[in-house]
């Protein structure tokens, strides 16, 4: 039997503090960038949506609910988590074989260049974006309060919802993170003034990457600079996986985005 290619990490479980789960099951909770506009209290609330890769399941990254408030208390203080389901969908690189997945992958291992599943990233942007607005209607949660990011497929969804989607007349993301995902649509990509100004980017990748190469980040950053995108790279000598550097760089951001008064 031929092994299955998947992109799945866990996140470094290195800390045990208790977090309430916010949503039902169904939804699944278990160069420096300065953050734009003007002071937020820790009262204000405020959420983070992180998106799991190929072949994975919300609970492979749900441990960020106890470890980002445990290196930035400010993040447990009224900060929500949502940990989306990836549909179950075939997948092409692995024979048509069914698993959880955001979108389709074509091409092995993942370089610049590679055939995108249009149809596919769209609807799995679409379901992101389902999930924004229920936050912001049963929790009052606007979109300026949450950061949407994610893990390699994930990474690549949440950049697609945070900058293709957002157009004229749509309130930006207060931040986006990518962990070893890579930018997807290209030729689609028309970030508006406003998203980027609003809407800064951390993104992280191992240098060591042979499935999202690490290419990808050079070549992805690169096109959001050209947009104007404020980016924060960072790179650490690994694979296709997370560490506690990378965790601690990304509690970081997104304190100063939510809670810029206090990073």
């Amino acid at each position: 039997m031929i092994k299955p290619f998947l992109l799945t990490a866990v996140a470094p479980a290195f800390l045990n503090t208790s977090r309430r789960s916010i949503f039902p099951a169904a939804m699944s909770t278990s160069s420096s960038v300065n953050a734009p506009g003007g002071d937020q209290k820790c009262d204000t609330p405020a959420a983070v949506i992180f998106l799991h890769g190929l072949g994975d399941t919300p609970a492979g990254w749900s441990s960020l609910q106890r470890n980002l408030p445990s290196l930035r208390p400010n993040l447990g203080k009224n900060v929500h988590y949502v940990f989306p389901p990836a549909p179950t969908i075939g997948i092409s690189v692995n024979g048509g074989m069914q698993m959880p997945g955001w979108f389709d992958l074509y091409d092995w291992p993942i370089g610049v260049g590679v055939k995108d599943d249009k149809e596919g990233k769209i609807k799995a942007a679409i379901q992101i974006e389902e999930t924004v607005e229920k936050l912001e209607k049963e929790m009052d949660i606007p979109p300026s309060r949450i950061v949407v990011g994610g893990f390699s497929q994930g990474g690549a969804v949440a950049l697609l919802t945070a900058y293709h989607r957002r157009t004229e007349g749509k309130v930006p993301f207060a931040g986006c993170v990518c962990l070893s995902g890579w930018l997807t649509l290209k030729e689609d990509l028309n970030v508006t003034e406003e998203v980027a100004k609003s809407t800064p980017l951390f993104w992280a990748h191992g240098e060591y990457d042979d499935k999202v190469l690490f290419e990808q980040q050079a070549h992805g950053v690169g096109v959001l600079k050209e947009h104007g995108v404020k980016v924060e790279e960072r790179s650490y000598p690994m694979g296709h996986e997370s560490d506690y550097d990378e965790i601690d760089a990304m509690a970081e951001f997104l304190e100063k985005v939510l809670f810029p008064s206090s990073s």
